[in-house]
């Protein structure tokens, strides 16, 4: 073997053999230390986006939900089959009239309350006063208001021994709850199912304690009133009345609380309610020091780590007398 070809040799082994040297090796790092530091916190920050928009996201489900139940019950306010004016119900009584005769069930949120057919709907602010038991241990929001709705289904319905219907044709209506009432056949007259639900908003829910919950005392065959859950997380529940001081139109001029005197010739003919939605559980480095004001609720802030949502709707009473 001749020397230049060995020589040639021992050079391309020596280049083979060259590698980083300790600047470059340093840069290479510094290079892979940054890109992955860039990843994870790109990661961290969309898994935190994801879990926030998961969050809100369901607590919008949540009033909406809320609302949803709500809102026909209220839109449909003031409807008892083939009448919209409760003074054609025969057989409704008011508080202060001696008790109707009914179930001791139906009478267990108050004397009348049941057929209290006036009053189609009404309201308590910041606070549950009706003597049945509330909520599971009895708990609920002091601040929260109290809605009352009274109407007849929807849907007609047979005859049934222990429930509270309604027998209407156009003309006048009756009141009963013995299954065997003589109401014209259709289309002459029609039986529906008398409606009354209490919405309030409890301490705790079905799911845990402390978790508040929106629930409502409902009418049910017996006649009696249950107490049901409609949805946890409900933390607030505001409403306002939108009233006609006239008593003869269907748009509200004005908005009062639950409480304020209603003038004899004025009529409610929609309501505003406010519901604010809090998360199950707290978030880690999150604080809501966010300010809200609706209803009657001034300057409330939380200063905790549950994130809120607070929605808002008015809704048309459709059987206003106008």
């Amino acid at each position: 073997m001749s020397p230049t070809f060995t020589n040639r040799m021992t050079l391309n082994r020596g280049a083979r053999q060259q590698g980083l040297s300790l600047i470059e090796l340093m840069v290479a790092l510094t290079i892979g230390s940054i890109l992955m530091a860039g990843t994870v916190f790109v990661y961290v920050q969309s898994r935190n986006s994801y879990g926030v928009n998961e969050t809100v996201a369901r607590l919008q489900e949540t009033a909406r939900y809320a609302l949803s139940v709500i809102e026909p019950d209220v839109r449909m306010a003031s409807y008892w089959g083939l009448v919209n004016n409760p003074d054609l119900v025969t057989g409704y009584a008011r508080p202060a009239d001696p008790a109707a005769p009914l179930a001791a069930g139906a009478q267990g949120c108050g004397n009348n309350f049941a057929v209290n057919l006036y009053a189609t709907i009404e309201g308590a602010d910041d606070g549950y006063a009706l003597p049945c038991a509330a909520g599971l241990n009895g708990a609920v929001i002091p601040t929260a208001d109290t809605l009352t709705v009274r109407r007849a289904s929807q849907v007609t319905a047979a005859a049934a021994a222990g429930r509270l219907q309604i027998c209407s044709t156009m003309g006048d209506a009756d009141l009963f709850s013995d299954g065997a009432f003589p109401c014209p056949a259709a289309p002459t007259g029609r039986i529906n199912n008398l409606i009354v639900n209490t919405y309030y908003v409890s301490a705790d829910s079905d799911e845990r304690d402390g978790l508040p919950s929106l629930r409502r005392q409902a009418l049910i065959a017996g006649p009696a009133f249950q107490d049901q859950e409609i949805i946890p997380g409900v933390e607030d529940l505001q409403i306002q009345f939108g009233i006609d001081p006239t008593g003869v139109g269907e748009t509200a001029t004005r908005y009062i609380d639950p409480d304020d005197v209603i003038p004899a010739e004025a009529q409610v003919v929609a309501v505003r309610i406010w519901i604010l939605v809090r998360a199950e559980n707290p978030e880690v480095g999150f604080t809501d020091n966010r300010v809200y004001n609706y209803g009657n609720v001034v300057d409330y802030t939380p200063a905790d780590g549950f994130r809120r949502v607070l929605f808002s709707r008015t809704i048309q009473i459709r059987n206003s007398l106008g």
